[in-house]
This record gives structure tokens, sequence and C-alpha cells, in this order.
């Protein structure tokens, strides 16, 4: 299947929306030279930009910009590759591909096959994939440092060694057995590979553990707002925003759904959901937003419980092990001391406490998304993370070597899975279908 997919030649726009200033089309796989040739006249020194009239098969002008080829397998794909870089506008890039379309040999790349021709040939592993396709989604700039940093090989690295010493501690567990009939062998040659398991299982937990920085990284840390109906919620998701995400009114319960927002918080992206107001005597469809508030709050990194300084009402709900932070709403109407019993006084009237709520918000996220070292940036690496220490210890378990060597067999197998070393052909429709046409 996957020769077939590789015979093709494929193309596709590569730049992203149009209109634009420059469209990239790019071309991979053997076709990539005649189809220059025939839309150039002529193939530019390889790996140096060349400026080329682009015509049509009946002769006509269609643009004129640099062209670009890279020999295989020297190029991204692994394979011949070449690009026009030509005028974004949609008539000029619709009426490339149309051409290129025409050409024998040639069909429209379909979601994410670049990078999947990468991997095929060689270029990139399966996590090094992934990290492209993070990278390319990359909202903040700690996504973007994340996946680059994957993109560059880190994972893989890491995942590779873990897999190595499983292979070696499989190796002297088969000499063992290979060996077991002689009388003189002395200590058995798997002793030392056991206590090296040990360690590894130890170091995969402690990686395992660290997959939720990796979750707020990609996803976002979640904070909800929270409290009495009128406490100010909507406003101070307004206010964060800085436009006018939800209504605000002075009518009891105008929220009744979850009102989400993404906002880029120091390079973190931080997600901020407004909730309905939590009371006891709501009416059916309050009590469903409600019933979602506090589901939700459940589920988040931080929690603002928010009191109306000028009106407090006190809010008898829990959620679990969710910090808290007490928010004292409308200062600028308190008679009383807007700090006491407070963790943030704000005012979205006047703006008072605001920049100190942002600020400290700020700081939480960025320590909540801090790492140096690396993590499983996937559910898919975590479960079969989880599975190779579960392998690992039923092999240290294990009575009988023929059981042990199959189990560390599983378990190499398992982190081979991740990269890509061993066979993953049905997971790749599924990865590489995430990726954007062109990528």
């Amino acid at each position: 299947m996957e020769q077939t997919i590789l015979a093709d030649t494929i193309f596709a726009l590569s730049s992203g929306a149009l209109p634009s200033g420059v469209a990239v089309i790019r071309i991979s796989g053997a076709g990539g030279r005649c189809a220059l040739e025939r839309l150039c006249g002529s193939v530019p020194v390889e790996r140096r930009a060349g400026l080329r009239k682009i015509r049509g098969a009946n002769g006509e002008i269609i643009d004129s910009g640099l062209v670009l080829f890279f020999s295989g397998p020297g190029s991204f794909t692994g394979e011949d590759v070449a690009e026009l870089h030509a005028h974004g506008g949609r008539a000029v890039v619709s009426a490339l591909l149309r051409e290129l379309g025409a050409v024998d040999g040639l069909r429209q790349a379909e979601a994410g096959e670049f990078t999947r021709r990468a991997f095929l040939n060689g270029k990139v592993d399966l996590a090094g994939a992934e990290a492209l396709a993070d990278l390319v989604a990359s909202e903040t700039e700690t996504q973007r440092r994340f996946a680059q940093a994957n993109a560059a090989g880190r994972q893989g690295v890491l995942y590779r060694g873990w897999r190595e010493r499983i292979l070696h501690a499989r190796a002297m567990v088969e000499a063992e057995l290979d060996f077991a009939d002689e009388a003189d062998i002395g200590d058995a040659p798997s002793s030392p590979a056991w206590p090296d398991m040990r360690r590894l299982m130890e170091e995969i937990e402690a990686h395992l553990a660290s997959y939720h920085r990796a979750e707020i990284i990609r996803e976002g840390f979640r904070v909800v707002i929270i409290g009495a109906p009128n406490a100010g919620k909507s406003s101070l998701l307004n206010a964060l925003a800085s436009r006018e995400v939800a209504i605000v009114t002075e009518e009891a319960g105008t929220t009744r759904d979850l009102i989400e927002v993404p906002l880029d918080l120091g390079g973190v992206k931080v997600l901020v959901t407004d909730t309905a107001g939590l009371r006891e005597d709501a009416g059916r469809v309050e009590a469903v937003g409600i019933e979602r508030a506090r589901a939700r709050a459940a589920e988040a990194d931080l929690a603002l419980l928010l009191t109306d300084l000028s009106d407090p009402i006190v809010i008898r709900y829990g959620f679990g092990s969710v910090p808290i932070w007490k928010i004292g709403t409308k200062s600028d109407l308190a008679c009383a001391s807007p700090v006491k019993g407070c963790d943030h006084a704000i005012s979205v009237f006047t703006g008072s406490g605001l920049d100190c709520l942002i600020e400290a918000l700020t700081t939480m996220a960025k320590e909540a998304a801090s790492t140096t070292g690396v993590l499983p940036s996937r559910l898919r690496h975590v479960e079969l993370l989880r599975r190779c220490r579960t392998l690992l210890a039923k092999a240290l378990d294990r009575r009988g070597l023929e059981l042990q060597a199959e189990e560390l067999r599983q378990a190499s197998d398992a982190l081979g899975r991740i990269v890509g070393s061993v066979d993953v052909e049905e997971l790749l429709g599924v990865i590489f279908s995430n990726f954007c046409i062109g990528k």
C-alpha cells in the first residue's frame, strides 16, 4: 500500500489561506522535475531560486515567480521536491493547480501526505511528525517552543534510548536461555539487567506524571469563573478578553451555558470559562447550566470564586481539589475594606485590581506550563508508555525466562510504536489525517 502511495507525484498549496502576498505550491515525487520543465521551460540550479515565467499548456503566461528544486533524498520528503512561489491571488493559484492537475502522473495531495512521505522515507520519526503538526497549529510562544523542541527529535531520543535498554535486557535473558544447559556459565547473564528495568519503570512513571503539563501547553491552562448570580462573572470575562464576549445585565441568571474564551497570557494559552450563577432556587434550564458550571469547575486548573463585595452571598458548593482564588468584585461599591477575606479585590468599572489579577494568573499559568525536560505530548504516547510500564512490571514478577523475554519484547514494541520503529500501519491514516493540506 505504501509503495503505491509513494509512486504518485503529489502537489498542493502549502502556504495557507488566500489571497496572500506569495503562494507556495509544493510538488513531491518523481514527476516533479518534468512538471517544472513543462510549466517553466527549465529547472533552476538545485537549491537555488530561479525567476521563471510559468505557462499553461497553451503557452499562455499564468504568472512569474521564483522556482526551486530539491533532489531526493536531500529534501523534506526524501523525494524530488519542487516549489513554485507565485503571487497569492485566488485566480493565479487556481490556474496553477489546474495546470498541475492536467499533468500525467500528478494528483492533489491529501491532508498530511507530505509529512507522511517524510516519515516513510525516514526523514522524521512518528513523534517528530506529530510535533510538526503541533508546530503548525501553535498559537502561543510556549506552544511553539514545545513543538519545535519535539520536532527537533528530543522525544525520539528519549524513547529510543529507553527501548535500547529494554532490548539489551531482552538479549541478556535470551542469552541465558541459550546457555541454560551449560554448567560453567557462572552468574546468570540476565542478573544485571533487572535492576536497570526497575530504574526504567521509575523513569517512565515520573515521565507519565508530567503529562498534565503537556496538556496545559497544548490545550491551555483552564480557568473557570464561578459565583452567585450578578457577582460580576461575565463582566470579568469581558474585561479579561478586552471585548464583549458575554451579555451583562442586572437580571440574574443571564448566563445559562458555558462561555469559553482563549487568552494568551505570557505566551501561555489560557482558557477562561464563564458559567451560570450558582444558587439553590434555579429553574429547570438554569439548573442545567449550574450543573455544567460545577462539572467544568471540578475539571479546571484554577477556579475564580467571585463574591459581590457590595452584596456578598455565601456559596456552599464544593469543587474537589481544584485550587480556588476568592475574588471580591465591585470593590468600588463596597462599604468595608474589600481586601478582607479575598485573594484579589477588583472593580471592572474602575479597573482597580485587574492588572494585579492578570499578573497573578499569568504567573500561575507560566509555572504550570514550565518544563525543562521531555514531556509525553500525546495521549497516544501516554497509553503506550503505560503499556510499556505494565509489561516491565510483569517481566520483573514472572518466573520463567521464556515469559520474561516475551514481556520485554512487547514492552520494547510499545516504545517503538511511539516513534514508528515497529509496524504502525493502522495508526498512519489517523495521525496524518489531522494535518492540513500541503503539509
